[in-house]
């Protein structure tokens, strides 16, 4: 069952709802990773959860497939999260957690990929926390595992790459607002090092700049996956000093994979080895 404006649904039972810091008949909340998008990569505990939940609160980038799995009388809302369009502040989403909890509902907090790899599930646990409200994490598998795996591309692998990094490609300023990133140029820049970047597309000129700026090499292959795991998939292999131009265009969720190992990718041309030519822009739609 849908829910209207989330605003209004923090009555679903119509019983008097119970101060902060109680424990108001049971209710509970879990942040349930719900993975990259394709639903066979939601773990069981996921589906049993989504299953038996009074209340699913989910992001607007949630796959229906996945919400089909949730019990047929259990109310959705979409808090309407993407990137920095938001139905909802992040504060308000946090006092409907709680407010729904406080009535004694289970309820699944339902983000994409893994709750706490920057889906700001930190955040809502620490709210549910300071009101007395009992909470659950489920892990999920993030989209940088997916992307890397769905494309063959090891985020680690010897003789290539002995530590990866995820971090974002945009800080918030303000809410619906965005910044550049606060982050360590020179240490990302280290050759023998996999960088994963959520939510870079849209700032892939700066990222390209200030990396190469602190010495990475413009040659350096990256990986751009769009939608990873889902049906519209779409793969673009390129080098760092052409990622702003072969970002263009792309408007779904992508993240980048910039390193050696990019060059492994399963893209067309395949590229079979991290020692050959990377293309300037080669593409691919998974079948």
């Amino acid at each position: 069952m849908s829910g209207g404006d989330p605003r209004k649904l923090v009555s679903l039972e119509g019983g008097p709802m119970t101060g902060a810091g109680s424990k108001a008949r049971g209710g509970k909340v879990w942040l349930v990773g719900a993975g990259p998008g394709d639903p066979d990569l939601l773990t069981v505990k996921a589906l049993r959860l989504l299953q038996s939940a009074d209340v699913v609160v989910h992001d607007r980038l949630t796959p229906p497939e996945l919400l089909t799995l949730a019990r047929p009388d259990a109310h959705l809302i979409d808090v309407g999260k993407r990137k920095s369009r938001h139905t909802l502040p992040q504060e308000d989403i946090n006092a409907l957690l709680v407010a729904l909890a406080l009535q004694g509902l289970k309820v699944v907090r339902l983000k994409g990929g893994d709750p706490f790899v920057f889906g700001r599930g930190g955040e809502e646990l620490l709210a549910l926390r300071g009101a007395g409200v009992e909470a659950e994490v489920v892990p999920g598998v993030t989209a940088a595992l997916a992307a890397a795996a769905g494309a063959g591309v090891p985020l680690t692998h010897r003789g290539l790459a002995q530590a990866v990094t995820f971090v974002t490609g945009h800080a918030a300023v303000k809410e619906g607002e965005a910044g550049e990133p606060d982050l360590d140029w020179p240490v990302l820049s280290r050759p023998n090092h996999t960088l994963v970047v959520y939510m870079g597309v849209t700032t892939a000129g700066l990222l390209a700049e200030r990396l190469i700026a602190a010495g990475r090499e413009g040659s350096t292959p990256v990986l751009i996956v769009e939608n990873a795991s889902r049906a519209a998939e779409r793969r673009v292999l390129t080098r760092l000093a052409e990622l702003p131009k072969a970002a263009a265009g792309l408007d779904g969720p992508a993240l980048l994979v910039i390193g050696e190992v990019a060059a492994l990718a399963e893209v067309e041309p395949l590229i079979a080895s991290a020692q050959g030519s990377v293309p300037s822009h080669a593409e691919r739609r998974p079948a």
